[in-house]
């Protein structure tokens, strides 16, 4: 079965760019001060082989995040992943196939798991390279895929999602509760014109001046009390160590210190909090006690909450007593790490989770699809980056902008990563210079992805 707008991929090429950061940020127990970011330059010819078009494509490696371990080093890791993007790029490079970026990609993403563990074996490593990492490294060849597929017909990526240029329905690769529907159902012809942006309040983030050990003098600010009043925030999502019942506990009740303070001053009465713990807490109990303690001791910051991120282990199958109803019941439970294709979707809602953290580094192709099935499901649904800086956090924000239901955007890479922001920022000012804690998701409108 052929379509008149299928594409093929003429060419694909990855280059790799250091990423520094103005601030470490620590997460699940790991610490990142540097990284990289993987850019792919991906042109499509048409069927007939008089048009063609070039996309692009950029997402940071994420090593510590995708592939966490205690026998592979994350310089081991990052090589990995690395040298993994490197042969999908060669891989769709010499993929003859003429179709839709969505059948491009589940095609070639086929061959993801044999291509990650001959490189592990080749490397020498004590261990294969998980999913998540996998799905990471190919991200930016995919957005490449689809950004090149919408500009050949001169369109927004998003409204190519329909019948006319699909070859199949979403039975196709998620099951028969799909059959008859396309991606165009579950995704908004325009971009939302605006949405609130979640701020990261990390580990070591200082709260106050008494927190700062060195002050920056960039001018951006130092503290969360600045931050709140230098962007207007109205959403902030906590990291927290799932460990240390008192920290946590006193984190969220510090955090709300200061927010009720800096929210006062500019005479902002609602915002709201999102809770990370990166995979640490032992079990529901840990989390249920926590939430349970704050809506005791604080009910206006408990109020303030809007979700609960991923507590326990991604490895749900490893861990089948690790069920959220409890949790469930007081904030929705969303699922992070663990979510790497549809039945891990369908494993999460057996075991109690309520939503999804859709994001752009998992591959657009698997987020559009993932993002289909929660939304029908009736699941929470929100989109978070991977302290992504400039083009990728415009990826991730047209992503988010699309979805009906996602609540809110986070965007940590003005944060930690500005410098790579400010190319963008002359471009789209109201994606990187943040007033009343939004971004104006409006402007993503163009050809591709919808920005240059």
């Amino acid at each position: 079965m052929s379509k008149a707008n299928d594409a093929r991929i003429k060419m694909a090429a990855l280059e790799v760019e250091p990423m520094a950061y103005r601030t470490p940020i620590k997460f699940g127990g790991r610490v990142i001060e540097k990284s990289f970011l993987l850019n792919v330059t991906l042109t499509v010819e048409s069927r007939d082989g008089k048009r063609n078009a070039t996309g692009f494509g950029s997402m940071p490696i994420g090593n510590v995040w995708a592939w966490p371990s205690t026998t592979v080093t994350s310089d081991q890791a990052e090589a990995a992943m690395r040298t993994f993007a490197e042969e999908i790029v060669d891989l769709g490079s010499v993929c003859n196939e003429y179709d839709h970026p969505i059948d491009l990609s589940y095609h070639l993403s086929a061959e993801y798991e044999h291509t990650a563990k001959r490189i592990c074996q080749r490397m020498k490593l004590p261990e294969t390279m998980p999913e998540l990492a996998r799905l990471v490294a190919a991200s930016p060849f995919d957005a490449a895929l689809h950004d090149a597929y919408g500009r050949l017909h001169g369109m927004n990526s998003y409204n190519t999602l329909t019948s006319k240029y699909m070859h199949h329905d979403l039975s196709e690769y998620l099951d028969k509760q799909f059959a008859g529907e396309y991606l165009d159902q579950y995704t908004l012809r325009e971009p939302k014109p605006q949405m609130p942006l979640y701020h990261l309040v990390g580990a070591l983030d200082p709260l106050t001046e008494a927190d700062v050990t060195k002050k920056l003098t960039d001018g951006l600010p130092n503290t969360l009390g600045e931050w709140i009043a230098y962007n207007g925030l109205t959403h902030m999502k906590i990291k927290l160590a799932g460990d240390d019942f008192d920290w946590d506990v006193a984190r969220v009740l510090g955090v709300d210190k200061v927010a009720v303070e800096a929210q006062a001053k500019r005479g902002c009465k609602e915002w709201f909090y999102s809770l990370d713990f990166n995979e640490k807490c032992a079990n529901v109990d840990y989390v249920v006690d926590f939430l349970t303690k704050l809506q005791k001791e604080a009910p206006a910051a408990f109020a303030r909450i809007q979700y609960v991120e991923q507590p326990t282990h991604r490895d749900m199958k490893a861990h089948p007593d690790q069920k959220m109803h409890k949790a469930a019941a007081l904030k929705p439970v969303i699922i992070d790490e663990a979510l790497t294709d549809y039945d891990s979707l369908l494993l999460s809602r057996e075991m109690g989770y309520s939503g999804v953290a859709l994001k752009a580094c998992k591959g657009q192709t698997e987020s559009l699809l993932l993002g289909a099935a929660a939304q029908k499901f009736g699941m929470f649904l929100c989109v978070q980056d991977l302290t992504c800086p400039g083009y990728s956090f415009l990826h991730s924000a047209s992503l988010a902008a699309r979805l009906p239901g996602v609540a809110a955007i986070e965007g940590n890479g003005r944060q930690y990563c500005p410098a790579l922001n400010k190319p963008f920022a002359k471009l789209y000012p109201g994606m990187f210079d943040i007033k009343n804690g939004t971004v104006q998701t409006g402007l993503l409108n163009g050809e591709g992805l919808g920005f240059e």
